[in-house]
Protein backbone atom coordinates (compact mmCIF):
# COMPACT_ATOMS: atom_id res chain seq x y z
CA UNK A 1 0.00 0.00 0.00
CA UNK A 2 1.30 3.54 -1.09
CA UNK A 3 2.44 5.38 2.03
CA UNK A 4 0.16 8.21 4.22
CA UNK A 5 2.95 10.28 5.07
CA UNK A 6 7.00 10.68 3.83
CA UNK A 7 9.80 12.35 5.54
CA UNK A 8 11.77 14.97 3.98
CA UNK A 9 14.45 17.18 5.40
CA UNK A 10 13.45 20.90 5.42
CA UNK A 11 15.15 23.90 6.05
CA UNK A 12 13.56 25.28 9.78
CA UNK A 13 13.57 29.16 9.92
CA UNK A 14 12.75 30.25 13.73
CA UNK A 15 13.66 33.37 14.00
CA UNK A 16 17.13 33.84 14.72
CA UNK A 17 17.45 29.98 14.47
CA UNK A 18 18.19 27.92 11.53
CA UNK A 19 18.32 24.10 11.90
CA UNK A 20 18.18 21.73 9.37
CA UNK A 21 15.44 18.97 10.30
CA UNK A 22 13.29 15.44 9.25
CA UNK A 23 9.11 16.76 8.63
CA UNK A 24 6.41 14.60 8.01
CA UNK A 25 4.14 15.67 5.13
CA UNK A 26 1.23 14.16 3.79
CA UNK A 27 1.26 12.08 0.43
CA UNK A 28 -0.25 12.52 -1.93
CA UNK A 29 -0.68 10.54 -5.18
CA UNK A 30 -2.94 9.57 -8.14
CA UNK A 31 -5.79 6.85 -7.89
CA UNK A 32 -6.95 5.90 -11.38
CA UNK A 33 -10.60 4.34 -11.23
CA UNK A 34 -11.68 1.95 -13.74
CA UNK A 35 -14.98 -0.03 -14.86
CA UNK A 36 -14.16 -3.25 -16.40
CA UNK A 37 -10.37 -2.39 -17.44
CA UNK A 38 -11.89 0.87 -18.83
CA UNK A 39 -10.65 4.14 -17.36
CA UNK A 40 -13.06 6.24 -15.70
CA UNK A 41 -11.40 8.71 -13.05
CA UNK A 42 -7.88 9.93 -11.55
CA UNK A 43 -7.85 12.16 -8.62
CA UNK A 44 -4.75 12.68 -6.47
CA UNK A 45 -5.78 11.75 -2.70
CA UNK A 46 -3.66 10.50 0.09
CA UNK A 47 -3.83 6.37 -0.16
CA UNK A 48 -5.47 4.75 2.19
CA UNK A 49 -9.15 3.68 2.59
CA UNK A 50 -8.96 3.14 -1.30
CA UNK A 51 -11.84 0.88 -1.86
CA UNK A 52 -14.37 3.84 0.79
CA UNK A 53 -12.73 6.32 -1.95
CA UNK A 54 -13.76 4.35 -5.17
CA UNK A 55 -17.26 3.25 -3.29
CA UNK A 56 -17.85 6.81 -2.31
CA UNK A 57 -17.05 8.68 -5.84
CA UNK A 58 -19.10 6.33 -7.50
CA UNK A 59 -22.15 6.47 -5.17
CA UNK A 60 -22.02 10.33 -5.37
CA UNK A 61 -21.37 10.44 -8.93
CA UNK A 62 -24.81 8.28 -9.34
CA UNK A 63 -23.17 5.35 -10.88
CA UNK A 64 -24.37 2.95 -7.45
CA UNK A 65 -26.98 3.08 -5.19
CA UNK A 66 -25.40 0.58 -2.77
CA UNK A 67 -22.73 -2.61 -2.39
CA UNK A 68 -24.99 -4.42 -4.41
CA UNK A 69 -23.91 -2.53 -7.37
CA UNK A 70 -20.37 -3.93 -7.11
CA UNK A 71 -20.12 -7.07 -8.19
CA UNK A 72 -16.11 -6.81 -7.35
CA UNK A 73 -13.10 -4.62 -7.09
CA UNK A 74 -9.43 -4.77 -6.85
CA UNK A 75 -6.33 -3.35 -7.44
CA UNK A 76 -4.25 -3.57 -10.71
CA UNK A 77 -0.76 -4.09 -11.54
CA UNK A 78 0.97 -0.35 -11.77
CA UNK A 79 4.55 -0.96 -10.90
CA UNK A 80 7.29 2.15 -10.42
CA UNK A 81 10.29 2.02 -11.97
CA UNK A 82 11.65 -0.53 -9.28
CA UNK A 83 9.23 -2.96 -10.23
CA UNK A 84 6.53 -2.45 -7.04
CA UNK A 85 3.39 -2.13 -7.29
CA UNK A 86 2.23 1.39 -6.68
CA UNK A 87 -1.47 0.30 -5.76
CA UNK A 88 -2.66 3.29 -7.66
CA UNK A 89 -5.05 1.71 -9.82
CA UNK A 90 -7.94 0.07 -8.85
CA UNK A 91 -11.10 -1.86 -11.16
CA UNK A 92 -14.59 -2.25 -10.80
CA UNK A 93 -17.05 -4.53 -11.81
CA UNK A 94 -20.46 -3.22 -11.86
CA UNK A 95 -23.12 -5.77 -11.04
CA UNK A 96 -25.21 -7.28 -14.01
CA UNK A 97 -27.80 -4.63 -15.18
CA UNK A 98 -25.83 -1.58 -13.28
CA UNK A 99 -25.75 0.55 -16.22
CA UNK A 100 -22.11 2.54 -16.90
CA UNK A 101 -21.68 6.52 -16.52
CA UNK A 102 -21.74 8.16 -20.02
CA UNK A 103 -17.89 9.52 -20.39
CA UNK A 104 -18.50 10.50 -23.86
CA UNK A 105 -20.53 13.27 -22.24
CA UNK A 106 -19.65 16.76 -21.61
CA UNK A 107 -17.29 15.71 -19.01
CA UNK A 108 -13.87 15.07 -17.44
CA UNK A 109 -13.18 13.25 -14.64
CA UNK A 110 -9.76 13.89 -14.02
CA UNK A 111 -9.55 15.65 -10.53
CA UNK A 112 -6.91 17.34 -8.30
CA UNK A 113 -7.02 17.07 -5.05
CA UNK A 114 -8.42 20.13 -4.50
CA UNK A 115 -11.86 20.72 -6.38
CA UNK A 116 -13.38 17.29 -7.52
CA UNK A 117 -15.31 19.43 -10.50
CA UNK A 118 -13.16 21.61 -12.01
CA UNK A 119 -12.99 19.22 -14.86
CA UNK A 120 -16.47 19.49 -15.58
CA UNK A 121 -18.40 21.44 -18.36
CA UNK A 122 -20.91 23.26 -16.73
CA UNK A 123 -23.18 23.95 -13.90
CA UNK A 124 -25.68 21.44 -15.71
CA UNK A 125 -24.02 18.65 -16.04
CA UNK A 126 -22.94 18.31 -12.25
CA UNK A 127 -26.18 18.85 -10.43
CA UNK A 128 -26.64 14.89 -10.04
CA UNK A 129 -29.61 14.38 -8.92
CA UNK A 130 -30.03 12.57 -5.44
CA UNK A 131 -32.01 9.31 -4.99
CA UNK A 132 -32.83 10.85 -1.36
CA UNK A 133 -35.86 12.81 -0.13
CA UNK A 134 -32.76 14.93 1.98
CA UNK A 135 -35.60 17.40 2.17
CA UNK A 136 -37.67 15.80 4.37
CA UNK A 137 -35.59 14.46 6.63
CA UNK A 138 -36.80 15.80 10.02
CA UNK A 139 -33.45 15.63 11.87
CA UNK A 140 -33.19 18.32 14.55
CA UNK A 141 -29.39 19.32 16.82
CA UNK A 142 -29.07 20.71 19.35
CA UNK A 143 -26.81 23.68 19.05
CA UNK A 144 -24.38 22.60 21.92
CA UNK A 145 -23.99 19.46 20.22
CA UNK A 146 -22.99 21.24 16.57
CA UNK A 147 -20.58 24.07 18.33
CA UNK A 148 -19.00 20.65 19.78
CA UNK A 149 -18.04 18.80 16.58
CA UNK A 150 -15.60 20.76 15.41
CA UNK A 151 -13.31 20.01 18.78
CA UNK A 152 -14.49 16.49 17.96
CA UNK A 153 -13.43 16.38 14.72
CA UNK A 154 -9.79 17.57 15.28
CA UNK A 155 -9.20 15.16 18.17
CA UNK A 156 -9.86 12.36 16.08
CA UNK A 157 -7.09 13.88 13.38
CA UNK A 158 -4.56 11.38 13.84
CA UNK A 159 -2.29 11.91 9.77
CA UNK A 160 -3.01 15.75 10.94
CA UNK A 161 -1.64 15.47 14.12
CA UNK A 162 1.71 14.50 12.19
CA UNK A 163 1.47 16.60 9.01
CA UNK A 164 -0.58 19.44 9.30
CA UNK A 165 -1.68 19.32 5.74
CA UNK A 166 -4.77 16.99 6.07
CA UNK A 167 -8.48 17.52 5.47
CA UNK A 168 -11.06 15.91 7.31
CA UNK A 169 -14.57 14.79 6.54
CA UNK A 170 -16.51 13.55 9.58
CA UNK A 171 -19.87 11.77 9.90
CA UNK A 172 -22.07 12.72 13.20
CA UNK A 173 -25.25 11.32 14.79
CA UNK A 174 -27.39 13.85 16.22
CA UNK A 175 -26.12 13.54 19.31
CA UNK A 176 -23.07 14.21 18.41
CA UNK A 177 -21.45 10.66 18.32
CA UNK A 178 -18.72 10.30 15.68
CA UNK A 179 -19.39 7.38 13.57
CA UNK A 180 -16.44 7.43 10.95
CA UNK A 181 -13.57 9.73 10.34
CA UNK A 182 -11.29 10.16 7.10
CA UNK A 183 -8.13 12.29 6.30
CA UNK A 184 -6.85 13.38 2.54
CA UNK A 185 -4.93 16.06 0.69
CA UNK A 186 -8.43 16.43 -0.81
CA UNK A 187 -11.10 17.59 1.09
CA UNK A 188 -13.97 15.49 -1.36
CA UNK A 189 -11.61 12.36 -1.26
CA UNK A 190 -12.33 12.38 2.72
CA UNK A 191 -16.03 13.21 1.46
CA UNK A 192 -15.95 10.17 -0.22
CA UNK A 193 -14.02 7.57 1.66
CA UNK A 194 -16.64 8.58 4.36
CA UNK A 195 -19.38 8.26 2.30
CA UNK A 196 -17.88 4.87 0.61
CA UNK A 197 -17.84 3.36 4.00
CA UNK A 198 -21.31 3.79 4.30
CA UNK A 199 -21.82 2.53 0.92
CA UNK A 200 -19.73 -0.69 1.83
CA UNK A 201 -21.86 -1.44 4.68
CA UNK A 202 -25.44 -1.07 3.62
CA UNK A 203 -25.88 1.78 5.85
CA UNK A 204 -27.11 4.20 2.78
CA UNK A 205 -28.96 6.66 2.84
CA UNK A 206 -27.70 8.48 6.16
CA UNK A 207 -30.72 10.03 7.30
CA UNK A 208 -30.31 11.86 10.45
CA UNK A 209 -26.46 12.46 10.51
CA UNK A 210 -24.25 15.43 10.14
CA UNK A 211 -21.65 15.69 7.89
CA UNK A 212 -18.75 17.87 9.31
CA UNK A 213 -16.24 19.15 6.87
CA UNK A 214 -12.41 20.66 7.92
CA UNK A 215 -12.41 23.27 5.46
CA UNK A 216 -15.06 24.96 3.21
CA UNK A 217 -18.19 24.02 1.78
CA UNK A 218 -18.44 23.88 -1.94
CA UNK A 219 -20.57 23.07 -4.45
CA UNK A 220 -19.70 19.50 -4.50
CA UNK A 221 -19.27 18.60 -1.25
CA UNK A 222 -22.90 19.75 -1.05
CA UNK A 223 -23.90 17.54 -3.69
CA UNK A 224 -22.19 14.79 -2.68
CA UNK A 225 -23.90 15.03 1.03
CA UNK A 226 -27.16 14.92 -1.04
CA UNK A 227 -26.54 12.12 -2.56
CA UNK A 228 -25.72 10.39 0.04
CA UNK A 229 -29.16 11.22 1.82
CA UNK A 230 -27.51 13.53 4.69
CA UNK A 231 -29.66 16.74 5.71
CA UNK A 232 -26.74 18.85 7.78
CA UNK A 233 -23.47 19.70 6.19
CA UNK A 234 -21.28 21.85 8.84
CA UNK A 235 -17.84 23.26 8.11
CA UNK A 236 -15.64 25.23 10.08
CA UNK A 237 -14.81 27.81 6.96
CA UNK A 238 -17.28 29.06 4.50
CA UNK A 239 -19.69 28.02 1.95
CA UNK A 240 -19.46 29.37 -1.82
CA UNK A 241 -22.57 30.38 -3.19
CA UNK A 242 -23.28 27.61 -5.23
CA UNK A 243 -23.25 25.67 -2.08
CA UNK A 244 -25.70 27.51 -0.62
CA UNK A 245 -27.83 27.87 -3.58
CA UNK A 246 -27.94 23.72 -3.96
CA UNK A 247 -28.40 23.73 -0.32
CA UNK A 248 -31.83 25.35 -0.29
CA UNK A 249 -32.94 24.45 -3.18
CA UNK A 250 -32.53 20.27 -1.96
CA UNK A 251 -33.52 20.89 1.26
CA UNK A 252 -29.76 20.39 3.48
CA UNK A 253 -29.22 22.43 6.16
CA UNK A 254 -25.91 24.53 5.17
CA UNK A 255 -24.03 25.56 8.33
CA UNK A 256 -20.79 27.59 8.10
CA UNK A 257 -17.80 29.44 9.86
CA UNK A 258 -18.64 26.74 12.63
CA UNK A 259 -15.86 27.47 15.22
CA UNK A 260 -15.76 28.11 19.11
CA UNK A 261 -18.86 29.20 20.27
CA UNK A 262 -20.71 30.14 16.90
CA UNK A 263 -21.69 29.65 12.91
CA UNK A 264 -24.26 30.68 10.56
CA UNK A 265 -26.51 28.57 9.54
CA UNK A 266 -27.56 29.84 6.21
CA UNK A 267 -30.39 27.55 5.21
CA UNK A 268 -33.27 25.46 6.86
CA UNK A 269 -32.29 26.78 9.97
CA UNK A 270 -35.33 25.34 11.35
CA UNK A 271 -33.39 21.61 11.88
CA UNK A 272 -30.76 23.85 14.69
CA UNK A 273 -32.36 23.92 17.93
CA UNK A 274 -31.49 26.80 20.01
CA UNK A 275 -31.46 26.84 23.71
CA UNK A 276 -34.11 28.54 25.64
CA UNK A 277 -32.73 31.25 27.59
CA UNK A 278 -34.17 31.81 30.78
CA UNK A 279 -35.16 35.24 31.77
CA UNK A 280 -32.70 37.79 33.13
CA UNK A 281 -34.17 37.96 37.23
CA UNK A 282 -32.35 40.72 37.33
CA UNK A 283 -34.72 42.75 35.78
CA UNK A 284 -38.66 43.49 36.57
CA UNK A 285 -40.93 40.92 35.15
CA UNK A 286 -43.04 42.73 32.08
CA UNK A 287 -46.75 42.74 33.11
Amino acid sequence: MGRVTSRTPVLRIRGSQHTTRPDTVAAEEPLEIRLGGTALAVTMRTPGDDFDLVHGFLATEGVIAGPHHVAGLRYCDSVDADGRNTYNVVDVDLAPGVRPPDTALDRNFVTSSACGVCGKASIDAIRTRTRHDVAADPMRVPLPVLLALPGRLRAAQQVFDRTGGLHAAGLFTADGDLVALREDVGRHNAVDKVVGDAVREGRLPLAGHLLVVSGRASFELTQKAAMAGIPVLAAVSAPSSLAVELAAELGITLVGFLRGDGCNVYTRQERIVLPSHPPDESRPARR
